[in-house]
Parts: C-alpha cells; sequence; structure tokens
C-alpha cells in the first residue's frame, strides 16, 4: 500500500557519480516512481537530486541512490528534508 502523504528531500550522493551517466538514471527512475523534481552535478564532485512525491516513492527512490547504476560508486548519500514541493515533472539541470 502507497502512502499517499506527500515528501521532499534534498540526496546529496558522494563517491565516483559524475560521468557514469548518474543523472540520466536517477531521472528515469525517479520518473517510473512518479517523483518530481530535478538532479544536477555540483562543483565538489557529488549529485544533488531533489525529489517530491510520496513518502513511499521518495524512501525507494532515497534506497536506490545507496546503490547508483551499475558503473557508480556510492560512497555517501545525505538526505535533507525541505519544506517546500517541487514543479510537476522531472529535469536534469546542465552546469
Amino acid at each position: 500500500m502507497t502512502s499517499g502523504i506527500e515528501r521532499t528531500v534534498s540526496v546529496v550522493v558522494v563517491g565516483r557519480v559524475q560521468g557514469v551517466g548518474f543523472r540520466a538514471w536517477v531521472k528515469t527512475r525517479a520518473q517510473k516512481l512518479r517523483l518530481s523534481g530535478h538532479v544536477r552535478n555540483r562543483a565538489d564532485g557529488a549529485v544533488e537530486a531533489v525529489l517530491s512525491g510520496t513518502s513511499d516513492a521518495v524512501a525507494e527512490m532515497i534506497d536506490a541512490c545507496r546503490q547508483g547504476p551499475p558503473v557508480a560508486r556510492v560512497d555517501e548519500v545525505t538526505v535533507s528534508n525541505r519544506s517546500e514541493e517541487t514543479p510537476p515533472g522531472f529535469l536534469i539541470l546542465r552546469d
């Protein structure tokens, strides 16, 4: 059973996460989970995603980010709750 409670988080993923298709992978997974938000590369080498959707879908995406796509190496995931929801849709923000 899926929770209807809305949740928005910022997820910062550290490791070998740039240049390995991480952002595209996040977008595909997020869209399948009907999440809105965006994902971007950070200057420090991390990837940051803002995710908004049901609590269950957000939790599932956070768990997925702990693994990442096959060619990535995830060393650390930091999750911060946010108070605002994101607009509909999911974007890859360019550098």
